[in-house]
């Protein structure tokens, strides 16, 4: 290990433990999550999907649930149902096929 290396922190030192995987050894419907939001800080996109495919949906999501406190949004109910369901099929879909 260089002086660099035991110096500088990086992302991977701060990653919370899967509780799930720990405890039971199955993995949860959100492994994988942090290290994906990891590969896109890095501008790995691929590699960011390839770990959780529901990382972009996810970011539309919550820049969706934010931006309505700030503005008026139409049909929001409707791209907000649309959403989630895209999120709860790719993260069901990740699960099972991991």
């Amino acid at each position: 290990m260089t002086l660099a290396g035991s110096l500088f922190a990086t992302p991977e030192d701060y990653m919370l433990p899967c509780l799930t995987k720990t405890l039971f050894g199955v993995e949860c419907f959100g492994c994988g999550l942090q290290r994906a939001a990891v590969l896109l800080f890095r501008g790995e996109f691929t590699a960011a999907f390839q770990m959780y495919p529901a990382i972009y949906t996810l970011i539309l999501l919550f820049a969706l649930i934010f931006t309505r406190n700030l503005i008026r949004i139409p049909h929001y109910s409707k791209i907000l149902y649309i959403l989630v369901a895209i999120n709860l099929a790719l993260i069901v879909g990740n699960y099972f096929l991991k």
